[in-house]
């Protein structure tokens, strides 16, 4: 039990009514989990306002509200907080209500448009071998040391959060690694966390169906680095040219990694194929079983993190080179008749090119580059016509198919798909709705030696179309059809 005066502490409060010495068992912004001994936060949130609920929350025998507003014919016996932000607050209570679990380990957030999940679960892996026990927040899972936690988000809500590092602690973690996404920023979700570090991997274009615009992109991305404290260390990626905006009003200690040219940590790809990559970190040659520059930059932030975690140079460089992919990240699936395919979750313009890209700099001349892309439904249009753009440019062959349409339709996703694509390259794109066809069609044209690259869903065991979630792999289709051949 925690009583509501302590949690409060400490956070920016505009008004108190009736005694804040309340017991508390729980905390919730859910209006359907509020009942005796939990503390509402009323949330004006993106999909809805919980201040509407307030009277179903005091029904329900919820005297402990945080809120915005003064509700009307409120409970007499009820202690109501008034803050200016709730969202902001529910991080700060849900931190203080768990006993400030981030303060307990050493939480490292990264965010940037892709690379989270790579760079987030590696230095995972990678502490995990090392001997030390860690937690994971990512995309495709949650991990407590070894046992996993389903993810249902990029970055959970506040008070999961909380409660999960609160788990990590008890469970013996010393270290947090954490994707932190752009609406969690916008959203506070990780607001009243202590991070001993922050990664920014890149920025490209992508959830401009939320943030509006590109300028409100970035200032999300960026608020992370400008909440930081002194003692923590923020790691930017100093090849693409909005890692110094990151660190203009840190008050972290500053470090770069590059491939490119000058940083903290330097690296170069001296040779890659399709088993793996050579590298040179710091001066030493190190053999990866990853692919691609976007890989090698992974690396590159991953080492560097490690070593600004205090680990010891040499062993960190030995356990990069042990570091297996991530799943559905340049997934290699190969069939007995000599056709390779590639799953990646590539699911923007930048993304996509990224690893065509690299399959590119790999594949001879005479294999063919055959790739199957969609892009999402309810979810920024305006880089629908810039994936198909990227996907046509570099493949021998494109088909425009079906992602996760959710409640729009397919074939009006796919026919903005093709408005990115100019009239002489037509000849090369085929329009097949259905996802697992498109695949099997790939298949039946690509002959041995040639590449198919699936891309979009990656890791993902599932299709979404008018709000239902259909079971759907798109490693287990390849399987399926090159077991079959």
């Amino acid at each position: 039990m925690k009583r509501l005066s302590e949690i409060i502490n400490g956070i920016d409060v505009v008004e108190k009514i009736n005694n804040t010495n309340c017991e508390l068992e729980s905390i919730c912004f859910d209006s359907r989990l509020a009942k005796e001994h939990t503390l509402f936060v009323a949330i004006k949130g993106t999909q809805t306002d919980g201040h509407k609920y307030l009277e179903q929350v005091f029904n329900s025998g919820c005297r402990c509200v945080v809120c915005e507003d003064l509700p009307e014919n409120a409970p007499k016996d009820a202690t109501l907080v008034i803050v200016e932000n709730s969202a902001k607050a529910l991080g700060e209570l849900s931190s203080a209500f768990y006993d400030h679990p981030s303060q307990q380990l050493k939480l490292v957030g990264v965010t940037g448009t892709n690379g989270k999940t790579t760079t987030a679960t590696l230095l995972y892996d990678m502490v995990s071998a090392l001997g030390y026990k860690a937690g994971l927040f990512s995309t495709v899972s949650n991990f407590i040391g070894k046992t996993e936690v389903k993810a249902t988000h990029t970055t959970p809500d506040a008070v999961s959060l909380n409660r999960i590092m609160y788990e990590m602690v008890e469970a013996g973690c010393e270290y947090c690694f954490m994707e932190v996404s752009s609406h969690a920023l916008d959203q506070y979700r990780v607001a009243g966390l202590e991070f001993a570090g922050a990664l920014f991997t890149n920025i490209t274009h992508d959830h401009l169906d939320y943030h509006l615009t590109f300028k409100a992109y970035i200032e999300a991305k960026k608020s992370f680095f400008d909440n930081l404290g002194k003692s923590a260390f923020c790691l930017v990626n100093a090849d693409d040219k909005n890692g110094s905006v990151m660190m203009q009003n840190t008050l972290a200690s500053k470090n770069t990694y590059s491939l490119k040219g000058m940083g903290t940590f330097k690296g170069r790809i001296i040779e890659s194929m399709f088993e793996g990559m050579q590298l040179e970190i710091d001066g030493q040659e190190i053999w990866t079983q990853f692919v691609g520059h976007f890989n090698a930059q992974n690396l590159l932030a991953v080492y560097g993190s490690a070593i600004l975690l205090g680990f010891d140079k040499m062993e960190v460089q030995v356990a990069l080179s042990k570091l297996k992919s991530v799943d559905g990240r340049f997934e290699t699936i190969r069939s007995n008749q000599g056709q390779t395919a590639i799953v990646d979750y590539a699911h923007t313009p930048d993304a996509l090119k990224n690893v065509i890209e690299t399959i590119n700099l790999v594949r001879q001349n005479d294999q063919q580059l055959i790739t199957v892309v969609g892009a999402g439904g309810d979810r920024d249009p305006l880089k629908r016509p810039e994936m198909a753009k990227e996907a046509v440019a570099g493949s021998t062959k494109v088909i425009l198919t079906s992602d996760n349409p959710r409640s729009e339709d397919p074939d009006e996703i796919i026919e903005q798909m093709m408005k990115g694509v100019v009239f002489k390259d037509r000849i090369k794109v085929l329009s097949i709705v259905n996802r697992k066809e498109a695949i099997r069609t790939a298949c039946m044209v690509a002959g041995p030696g040639d590449i198919i690259l699936i891309a979009g869903k990656g890791h993902e065991t599932y299709q979404e179309i008018k709000g239902v979630r259909n079971h759907f792999d798109d490693r287990e289709v390849i399987r399926e059809i090159f077991n079959a051949e």
